[in-house]
């Protein structure tokens, strides 16, 4: 059956608990599962290893990255460039590792174009309301970006009907759960199964 591994785009909204999601999934999923690691012009900060909190690049790297298409997307942010590399995560991907990549909807309609067979998930809060109540909960932002927090979030959300699969992330076991249950019913789609279907119909 199908022995690749799966390249997982995952986007929501600040407030939707994507990566309290996804650590308690690698905690579960012990060693099948990788997170993209971004690659990075910004200097390391103390405890950070490159090559697994980041791949950390000079300018011109960087720049030799794009102009030789080896960045799925890339942005410039506070004079440094982030990018995700295109080998790290097809590497994976063929060594049977589901490779999971958390990232905005822009890039994420990117990587979609640029790697047809991944699968989408957008992550929702289970109201607005609820959104809202999270991110005051912080506690660490006035009102004011509070607010243009929530503005962006509305503007994520009209991207969701893009992606293959929507899990509103209520109670975070389940929401785990059903983000176990769309790796396995993908895995065992036909259309990720023709060599081993071949080869059944061959014997």
């Amino acid at each position: 059956m199908y022995r690749e591994g799966l390249l997982v785009v995952i986007s929501g909204p600040s407030g939707a608990g994507k990566g309290t999601l996804l650590n308690l999934l690698r905690d579960l999923g012990g060693d099948s599962i990788r997170f993209s690691v971004s690659a990075t012009t910004r200097k390391p900060r103390k405890g950070e290893v490159d090559g697994v909190n980041y791949f950390f690049k000079t300018k011109e790297e960087f720049k030799l990255m794009i102009e030789n298409d080896e960045l799925f997307e890339w942005v410039e942010y506070c004079d440094n460039f982030y990018g995700t590399p295109k080998k790290y995560v097809e590497d994976s991907v063929k060594e049977g590792y589901d490779c999971f990549l958390e990232i905005e909807v822009e890039g994420a309609a990117k990587v979609m174009k640029a790697y047809p067979e991944c699968v989408s998930v957008f992550i929702l809060p289970p109201s607005f309301e609820e959104l809202r109540r999270r991110i005051e909960k912080r506690g660490t932002e006035d009102v004011e970006v509070v607010n243009k927090r929530l503005d962006r979030a509305r503007e994520e959300i009209a991207y969701a009907s893009n992606y293959d699969y929507i899990i509103v992330n209520d109670d975070l076991k389940d929401a785990v759960e059903n983000l176990r249950c769309i790796i396995r019913a993908e895995k065992l789609k036909s259309g990720r199964n023709r060599e081993f279907l071949h080869q059944f119909q061959q014997a």
